[in-house]
């Protein structure tokens, strides 16, 4: 077989049937997908679970922006890069950058890069692994990502990219990480789901749909927004006139919860986790029927579906204040222990679900994953993780 040869500082190439390679530019049904990245200054690609495809979505991202257009940086949530899964010891995709391309890790995998680089800063915040670096690839090629721990730290680490002149920054994070730092604080999120999560593809469909309803829950009105966004700790409620009071409880977690003195309660914020406790004495409370309950983004919906669900048809009201755009889906049908889902009938399940672009970027042919009648369409993408053909 005749396989090009792959540069440095490239991802595994696309492969359609055999060997024969594909750009992206050839690939126009990819093309929407990519360009609406575009639109928006920060962008997080989100795994639903370890081993969902987040890494291999990543670089297909990175692989395919107009980098002679747009000066883009990425970092990521935890530690994103490694050759090897630290849980299931299975082989995993590593991070490529491409030339010119800005990116913050930590010290620690700063020092192990196997690029060329120009150091920009080296933060202030520190981290398990050292202070957070900032550099530009002067060469392609694999990089170990481990940015920010905090959300302040990310925050104000994205505000440097841009205050310098970058359009767009990309977050590589994941819903199962226990971190402070929330994939929501960007303008827009690609979701990564697969049979990691579970074999069981009504069970992978139906929770997949549940936090894609809770990534597009609606942001609170402006002046809750701007009250309510400094507060990070404790449950506080606004009275009809606009005050802020505290409750007087370690957390939405606590047991014992008391909602007296509340009659005039307008909107109740968690700054924590919503659990499933909490939003039963809630909904069952009748002085706060017509509440707004604000949470700060998606992750800290800790709830079930049922106990959510019930919320809502009860008349409740949950808002956040911070929201991202949902671009597209993707899927990885193989879990980790080798069972794997049929690509097609999870695409069109998904889609069906969600009403949004679902891609499978490791499927071995580029064909719609439901029928030409279906009136949301889904693409599915080809990649696989071999460097060259044998």
């Amino acid at each position: 077989m005749d396989c090009r040869a792959v540069t440095p500082w490239q991802p595994p190439p696309i492969v359609i049937s055999g060997c024969h390679n594909m750009t992206a530019l050839q690939d126009q049904t990819n093309m929407s997908f990519i360009n609406e990245i575009l639109n928006y200054d920060s962008l997080s690609i989100v795994g639903l679970q370890k081993n969902t495809g987040k890494t291999v979505s990543l670089n297909y991202v990175l692989d395919r922006l107009p980098i002679d257009r747009k000066r883009i940086a990425v970092t990521s949530i935890g530690i994103d890069g490694e050759t090897t899964d630290q849980v299931t010891r299975t082989q995993k995709p590593e991070i490529y950058l491409r030339q010119g391309m800005y990116f913050g890790t930590s010290e620690m995998h700063y020092r192990q890069k196997r690029i060329v680089s120009e150091l920009i800063d080296v933060s202030d915040e520190n981290t398990s692994l050292g202070r957070v670096v900032t550099a530009k690839a002067l060469t392609g090629g694999k990089i170990l990502l481990s940015g920010p721990s905090s959300a302040s730290g990310l925050k104000r680490w994205m505000k440097d990219m841009h205050r310098v002149g970058l359009d767009l920054v990309i977050i590589d994070g994941a819903l199962s990480r226990l971190s402070l730092a929330s994939p929501a604080v960007s303008q827009s999120m690609i979701l990564a789901t697969g049979a990691a999560y579970s074999t069981n593809m009504t069970t992978l469909v139906n929770q997949t749909a549940f936090v894609v309803e809770l990534i597009n829950i609606a942001l609170t009105n402006d002046f809750n927004l701007n009250l309510l966004m400094p507060i990070e700790k404790g449950v506080w409620y606004v009275d009809s006139e606009g005050a802020l009071h505290e409750i007087k409880m370690v957390s939405s977690l606590s047991q014992e919860i008391h909602f007296e003195g509340m009659d005039d309660c307008k909107t109740l914020y968690v700054a924590g986790a919503l659990v499933d406790s909490f939003l039963e004495k809630v909904r069952k409370n009748p002085k706060l029927k017509t509440t707004e309950l604000v949470v700060r983004d998606f992750t800290r919906i800790f709830a079930s579906p049922q106990q959510y669900r019930m919320f809502l048809k009860s008349g409740g009201k949950i808002r956040v204040l911070q929201k991202s755009k949902l671009i597209a889906v993707t899927v990885n049908p193989t879990s980790p222990l080798g069972v794997t889902l049929d690509s097609d009938t999870l695409c069109a399940k998904l889609t069906e679900a969600i009403h949004l672009p679902v891609y499978d970027l490791m499927k071995n042919n580029v064909d719609d994953c439901v029928p030409q009648s279906s009136q949301t369409k889904s693409v599915c993408e080809t990649q696989t993780h071999t460097m060259r053909c044998n």
